[in-house]
């Protein structure tokens, strides 16, 4: 009961300091509500500077928070495509803030038209568990090269991760410019109904409803960037070592607890032991043990670790065939919160697995017998955030690109769409919506301000009252046609 107490408080405390933080974030903005090139690029800079001097810490506390998360993989999705897209950002910022020009008709001239682009104002930014570090620093780049103000709501279950970029982005940002937001569920669910000028969500599909519900009482623009199943095609002729091998990869990496990790995988009913055969070998060649190996890394909490062993009994009792990968064949029952990479095979739509997003080291392979009905089983499901064909056939890849939706889409390859600087990430119905990263980052937390602009010359005064005028009569003559 006191701890309950305790917590309680807490949160109150955390909740109070929220509304007076975005308090001040709103009068700062209005002090300075068209921040310079030089300002925006000293503060990316910034950002850079204390992540580049504290990497190590940040590993550290990520792998605290996982209990194992491979260092090397931290480094490739965290702090990698942090710097790079910084980096991206300063090459380019100055081109993207330049207003764009826009035809004007004949009807209207002398006069120019311009599309400004003006921050928004206070950006609300909520971050997951699964890459705490990039799905902060992502928002913020984006968000400080529009030239806003930002808010960061971290996960109450990183809070080495969450403790220490409150304390870096501290040391480095006035509060009324960038502020770090800890505190649990509540704090989060008060945080989404803050009025931004921008929130931006990345989480699960069913609290992104509830984010955008509290959104929508103060009729904030919001980002959601949500997740869903996002399947995998094996073609019936490409190379089956190349398909395990780049699937093996992307559903090993982070132990499958990615937004985009493949979640099924689609394959010709011919060539399915193949592809749990060459499967097999990849991720074994990858990951020879799984124990005390820091490469692989571990599911995040025991509420997470339930949850995918649960996947695992319900399917079974329903009678799917499962193929546990654990090379070194050792034990993992005992504390590690590792779960071997397993696939599922006969797998049926009653299966929980094949309902919800999977989110970690389970990899369902269902069959099909030729490439329309693979495409029609991905558009009879929800819209996925991603999605990947493995074939080198141009015109089944065409076929794919034309016949189905998602939010994005590698072919012949896993994840890597997410890291490319110029192409936006954002998902599509209920994978999301609204898109960042890169120029598109900028432009979702930029207000595109239409300026029409004319001088002491007045054209418009040809179609003045009274009407009925030669003047007028030429004009609909010379227009409407």
């Amino acid at each position: 009961m006191g701890a309950t107490v305790v917590q309680l408080t807490e949160s109150k405390k955390q909740i109070q300091h929220t509304h007076r933080v975005f308090d001040d974030q709103k009068k700062a903005f209005r002090n300075n509500p068209m921040p310079s090139l030089t300002e925006r690029q000293e503060n990316l800079k910034r950002l850079k500077r204390v992540l580049l001097n504290n990497q190590d810490r940040l590993l550290d506390a990520i792998d605290r928070d996982f209990s194992c998360r491979s260092r090397d993989e931290s480094l490739i999705a965290e702090v990698m495509p942090s710097i790079q897209g910084i980096n991206y950002t300063l090459k380019n910022l100055s081109g993207w803030m330049k207003p764009s020009r826009r035809h004007v008709s004949v009807l209207f001239q002398p006069a120019s038209n311009k599309v400004h682009y003006q921050p928004k104002g206070v950006v609300g930014v909520i971050v997951p568990w699964n890459y705490p570090l990039y799905l902060a620093v992502g928002p913020l780049v984006a968000s400080l090269a529009a030239g806003n103000r930002t808010m960061i709501k971290m996960s109450e279950f990183t809070p080495h991760t969450s403790a220490l970029f409150k304390e870096l982005i501290e040391s480095s940002f006035a509060e009324d410019l960038v502020s770090v937001i800890t505190g649990e569920a509540d704090v989060a669910a008060d945080f989404s109904s803050r009025p931004f000028d921008h929130l931006l969500f990345t989480g699960s599909t069913s609290v992104g409803k509830l984010v955008m519900r509290a959104a929508a009482e103060n009729l904030t623009p919001v980002t959601l960037e949500l997740g869903g199943k996002s399947p995998a095609i094996v073609s019936p002729d490409v190379p089956m070592e190349d398909a395990a091998q780049r699937l093996a990869f992307g559903k090993a990496f982070n132990a499958g607890q990615t937004c985009v990790a493949p979640d099924y995988v689609l394959c010709p009913a011919d060539r399915v032991q193949a592809f749990v055969d060459e499967f097999r070998k990849q991720f074994s060649e990858m990951y020879p043990s799984l124990r005390d190996n820091d490469d692989y890394t571990a599911i995040i909490n025991e509420r997470q670790y339930d949850r995918l062993k649960g996947y695992l009994d319900d399917a079974e009792a329903k009678g799917a065939e499962l193929v546990e990968i654990n090379p070194a064949r050792e034990n993992l029952n005992d504390g590690t919160r590792k779960i071997p990479l397993t696939l599922a095979l006969k797998t049926t739509p009653d299966m929980k697995l094949m309902q919800d997003e999977i989110f970690g080291p389970i990899l369902p392979v269902v069959s099909y017998g030729n490439l329309d009905e693979a495409i029609h089983y991905i558009n009879d499901r929800p819209r996925p955030l991603a999605l990947y064909f493995f074939g080198y056939d141009k015109d089944q890849q065409q076929q794919v690109v034309d016949q189905t939706h998602s939010g994005g889409m590698c072919i012949n390859d896993s994840l890597m769409h997410v890291a490319q600087d110029d192409l936006p990430f954002g998902g599509i119905g209920d994978s999301g919506m609204g898109h960042y990263h890169g120029k598109e980052g900028f432009l979702t937390f930029s207000h595109h301000r239409a300026i029409f602009t004319k001088q002491k010359f007045n054209s418009g005064k040809f179609v003045y009252a009274p009407h009925g005028t030669a003047a007028h009569k030429m004009v609909y003559k010379l227009f409407i046609r």
